[in-house]
C-alpha cells in the first residue's frame, strides 16, 4: 500500500473541489436551460434541437472542473502511480487550484442556465433571437474561463505542473 502524505491528500481535495463544485454548477445550469427548453418545445415541436443546444452550454464548465481534477490527480501521483509526493504548500495549491475553477464554474453555469432558459423562450417568441442568445449565454462563460485559467497558472507556478 502506498503511503500518501499530507499535500498528495491535499491535491485530492482540491480535485474534488474543481469537479464538484464546477459540476454543481453546471447540472444546476443544464436544469434551468432545460425546463426552458421543455416550455418551448411544448409551445413549438420545432425548437427542440435548439434547446438541446442551449442546454449543452452549460456542461462546459463541469468540463473545465473535469480537466483540472485530472490534471491533479495524475501529477499529484494519485492517477497513474509514479509521484514522490507533494509538501503541504503544494497541496494547497492544489486547493486554491480546485476552489478557482470549482467556484467560477459553479456561478458561471448557473448563470449561463438562468440565461439559456430565458434565450429559449425568447426564441419562440422572436426566431431572429438565436444567435443573440447564443452570445448572451456565452458571456457567463468568461467568468468559468477565468477559473480555469487561474487554476492552470497556479498549478504551473505552484509546482505542481513541471
Amino acid at each position: 500500500m502506498v503511503e500518501i502524505v499530507l499535500g498528495t491528500a491535499l491535491a485530492a481535495v482540491g480535485a474534488g473541489v474543481a469537479v464538484g463544485f464546477a459540476g454543481l454548477g453546471s447540472g444546476l445550469g443544464q436544469g434551468m436551460a432545460a425546463a426552458g427548453s421543455v416550455g418551448a418545445v411544448a409551445e413549438d415541436g420545432d425548437m427542440f434541437s435548439r434547446g438541446i443546444i442551449f442546454s449543452a452550454l452549460c456542461e462546459t464548465q463541469a468540463i473545465y472542473g473535469f480537466l483540472i481534477a485530472i490534471l491533479l490527480l495524475v501529477f499529484s501521483g494519485l492517477l497513474g502511480g509514479g509521484g514522490k509526493g507533494l509538501s503541504t504548500a503544494v497541496g494547497i495549491v492544489a486547493i486554491g487550484a480546485g476552489a478557482a475553477v470549482g467556484f467560477a464554474g459553479l456561478g458561471s453555469g448557473m448563470g449561463q442556465g438562468i440565461v439559456a432558459g430565458a434565450s429559449v423562450g425568447a426564441i419562440v417568441e422572436n426566431d431572429e433571437m438565436f444567435s443573440r442568445g447564443i452570445i448572451f449565454s456565452a458571456l457567463c462563460e468568461t467568468q468559468a474561463i477565468y477559473g480555469f485559467l487561474i487554476a492552470i497558472l497556479l498549478m504551473v507556478f505552484g509546482g505542481i505542473l513541471g
